[in-house]
């Protein structure tokens, strides 16, 4: 069987499924789904962040963060205190086990990555993840933060 030409979005798109697939079903040993990780990583990397801020910088909306991290919560990953600058503002913190956990995530990372992309060496590898990020940076797509989550709760 030949396989049509296909173009460049084709191929990325089905590589970014094919990673998506893989991430989600290496997170789910932890009991966990992309999202609680995005939050979770973002969280790691900026402690303190308000409820408001994240869901700016999410694009999700405010309403429905709320359960995802009503969610992390109840499993004590990370817990919300008062602001000392507005008491009825909650910043996010990861917890002890949400940090142990952030490192598991970074495993399962790493695990996906290595089945990834072992078609390519490091030079390639490097190479490719740069060009990426020219293409994230001139379609202003927020580093670090998947789409998907604009779609969170809009279905």
């Amino acid at each position: 069987m030949n396989a049509p030409a296909v173009g460049g979005a084709f191929l990325v798109s089905q590589v970014g499924a094919y990673a998506a697939n893989g991430f989600a079903r290496r997170l789910s040993r932890l009991r966990l789904k992309p999202h609680d990780a995005g939050i979770l990583r973002m969280l790691g990397s900026n402690p303190g962040l308000t409820q408001q801020a994240l869901s700016k910088i999410m694009g999700v909306f405010p309403s429905q963060l709320v359960g995802l991290i009503d969610g992390l919560e109840e499993r004590r990953l990370i817990e919300r205190r008062s602001s000392p600058k507005d008491r009825r503002r909650y910043q996010l913190h990861l917890t002890n086990a949400g940090r142990k956990t952030l490192t598991e995530i970074g495993k399962v990372t790493l695990q996906l990555e290595d089945d990834l992309f072992t078609a390519l060496n490091q030079r390639e590898l490097d190479f490719f993840c740069q060009l990426l990020r020219r293409i994230v940076a001139q379609k202003q797509i927020t580093p670090g933060v998947h789409p998907a989550y604009k779609q969170l709760g809009r279905r």
